[in-house]
């Protein structure tokens, strides 16, 4: 088992109509003048907006909407300049993971004096080293970010995406209520869904190790997802819902990493097709995903061999069932109606293997996957399999 070093700070309050706990958690905070951060209209749609002004009837309360499904740079520093003016004390976002994840970018900005854009292109000695304190009400279980410290922030003028986190970047508490999943369209929650999966995967499709408790825990989450998917029919069911809000959490909070090997190529490569495209993070993850465990086959079989068994209850050859396990997981996606190549989304796909393999160099990014052999050469021949 590798060593590992794991701190989450942040309290989930999990369950129906638990709202009426955010005044007290924001007093324990000593919040005064919070700035509420929203995405597009959906949540004054469905009235939790206003719940959620009528919990805060003692604060001083201020508004900032629009953060977009990838969120954006630009937008992101508007809310930057209100949160200064305003002298905001503390954030609360309530939206998916592209609303938490713009709001952790806003909380480490609003107190740096230089260009904020410098610290997600990581410019010697550019940090956030400050925090305006944040807490979340999710509406769309999928990323994790109302339990971990990283963000995803895009800048299309550049088609960039880039990462940032730290210490500084968990919610002091999130409010995870299943009952937001019957109000969201079933694109939302088949992304959802295959988001919570591929990140369990990245955290686990690698090689088998002696860490057995963690690896039969991504199990766990993978066979959940499995057998709850129906949820993007029935978004209603309870049940449903509150398995796949739980996965979601659990599935990118940190746990599943200690004393394991990671493999986060597929999403460094989806970032890209997200930033070059537009599709959604969720589809990009479904089109690289089979294609490069296809191309790093040999490095990868023990575990999808592994998988193949424990999750999906494959029988035969240890071969076999690696591939058949490629097959049943790409069905998978294609059974919540994600496609899974490149080409289903965009005609403009020609060259972009190229461009993706030049970015890749131009950061840096020479050695990747769990074992340190994944190339921009690889990549460059992975991207051009998902046509």
């Amino acid at each position: 088992m590798q060593n590992f070093d794991v701190v989450n700070p942040t309290r989930i309050i999990f369950g129906k109509e638990q709202l009426n706990k955010l005044p007290q958690l924001l007093n324990e905070a000593n919040a005064a003048r919070i700035l509420i951060t929203y995405g597009g209209g959906s949540v004054q749609k469905i009235g939790l907006l206003d719940r959620i002004k009528e919990q805060l009837s003692d604060f001083h309360v201020f508004e900032f909407g629009g953060i977009e499904a990838n969120p954006e740079y630009s937008t992101l520093m508007k809310a930057v300049k209100v949160a200064r003016e305003e002298k905001i004390d503390f954030i609360l976002a309530v939206g998916g993971g592209s609303v938490i994840d713009g709001t952790k970018f806003i909380s480490g900005g609003i107190g740096f004096e230089g260009n904020p854009w410098d610290v997600l292109e990581k410019k010697e000695g550019c940090d956030f080293t400050t925090a305006i304190p944040f807490g979340t009400v999710l509406t769309l279980p999928a990323t994790g970010s109302e339990a971990n410290s990283g963000a995803v922030i895009s800048r299309s003028e550049f088609q960039a995406k880039r990462v940032m986190g730290g210490p500084l970047f968990f919610p002091k508490f999130s409010f995870c209520d299943p009952t937001v999943v019957a109000t969201l369209p079933k694109r939302q929650l088949a992304n959802g869904v295959i988001d919570a999966f591929m990140h369990t995967l990245e955290q686990y499709l690698t090689y088998p190790t002696d860490n057995l408790l963690q690896e039969r825990e991504a199990e766990g989450i993978l066979s959940t997802l499995i057998e709850i998917a129906n949820v993007v029919d029935h978004p209603e069911d309870y049940k449903l819902a509150s398995n796949l809000m739980h996965c979601a959490t659990h599935a990118l909070n940190g746990n599943l990493r200690c004393g394991v090997p990671t493999d986060w190529t597929t999403h460094m490569i989806g970032h890209e097709l997200t930033a070059i495209f537009g599709i959604d993070h969720a589809q990009s993850l479904a089109v690289v995903a089979p294609r490069l465990w296809e191309y790093k086959f040999s490095e990868k079989q023990d575990k999808l061999t592994q998988y193949g068994q424990r999750v999906w209850k494959l029988e035969g050859d240890n071969v076999t069932i690696a591939r058949l396990a490629i097959q049943k997981t790409e069905e998978f996606f294609q059974s919540l109606g994600v496609k899974t190549k490149l080409s289903d989304y965009t005609t403009d796909f020609k060259e972009c293997d190229k461009t993706i393999r030049s970015i890749f160099e131009e950061r840096g990014w020479v050695a990747m996957g769990e074992r340190q052999s994944i190339t921009p050469e690889d990549v460059q021949a992975i991207v051009k399999a998902t046509f």
